[in-house]
């Protein structure tokens, strides 16, 4: 079975954690079946959000945790390559990329390292946040974590490191798989030809400064208007192919010629080699 409607199925299981009753006019069409590309993270060894600390559950919320870990709460733990991974194709882990990521649709934009820490009221709080507290993970943590979580790939986190990586750890531990910098094409139209999916596309703010990354869904996104689609997790909200606004946090985005993503990118980083 190919999952043409993931995206909606994973919208509706993230639904309470949505700042409003969205429908987005995204989805994408992937070519390997459901159990195949994502077996492990709906029912195996990958499920349990509970295991995606670098501590036990029982210490997430430990008071005394306070100073050291602030409102970002756990780190990630790093996980092991994904079985057989070796064996799989780029595209596969491009795809697998992707389906992880969109495990998290709905997730709000939170300064942490983890999606589902969920900070108790008496916890300290990020006093830049503009959004409800709640379960949630900001740009580079989000990017972070689903190549960690799919292919046990753990590329720094900080936008910043994230942005100047030349290598990545893993897949799995006492490994690490080089990063390839692409300079991005000088017109909008030529953008899908150049990027592929999962590409992290990297985006400068006012400034000059490098401030955002979002994953490049590519030909596998499908959009009423054709438009080309990221995947990431931010703030700012953006229209969508129906006019309607998109909630914060991690969302299917359209790569629009007048957004940020487009006016102001930097230059793209490629995990996943193009070939085998």
């Amino acid at each position: 079975m190919i999952l043409r409607t993931v995206v909606f199925t994973l919208a509706l299981a993230c639904a309470s954690l949505a700042q409003d009753a969205y429908k987005s006019p995204y989805s994408v069409k992937f070519s390997f079946p459901e159990e195949e590309l994502i077996g492990d993270l709906l029912k195996g060894s990958r499920s349990e959000w509970k295991d995606h600390a670098s501590v036990p559950y029982s210490d997430w919320y430990n008071p005394a945790n306070h100073r050291r870990w602030g409102y970002w709460g756990p780190r990630m733990k790093h996980f092991n390559a994904p079985a057989g991974l070796a064996k799989k194709s780029p595209q596969w882990s491009r795809e697998r990329v992707i389906a992880t990521g969109l495990r998290y649709v709905g997730y709000s934009y939170q300064h942490h390292h983890v999606p589902d820490w969920e900070p108790p009221a008496d916890w300290p709080r990020d006093p830049e946040q503009k959004t409800p507290v709640g379960k949630g993970v900001d740009c580079s943590n989000f990017t972070g974590f689903v190549y960690n979580l799919a292919l046990g790939i753990l590329p720094s986190t900080g936008i910043k490191q994230q942005s100047e990586m030349t290598e990545a750890q893993g897949p799995g531990a006492g490994r690490k798989v080089a990063v390839k910098r692409i300079e991005l094409p000088e017109r909008y139209e030529d953008y899908p030809g150049v990027l592929l999916t999962g590409d992290l596309l990297f985006v400068k703010s006012t400034k000059g400064n490098v401030s955002h990354v979002v994953l490049w869904v590519g030909r596998i996104g499908e959009a009423p208007d054709g438009m080309p689609l990221i995947l990431d997790s931010t703030g700012s909200g953006a229209s969508d192919s129906n006019g309607q606004t998109i909630p914060d946090g991690v969302q299917l985005r359209p790569f629009k010629r007048t957004t940020w993503y487009f006016t102001q990118a930097s230059h793209v980083l490629r995990i996943i080699p193009e070939d085998s």
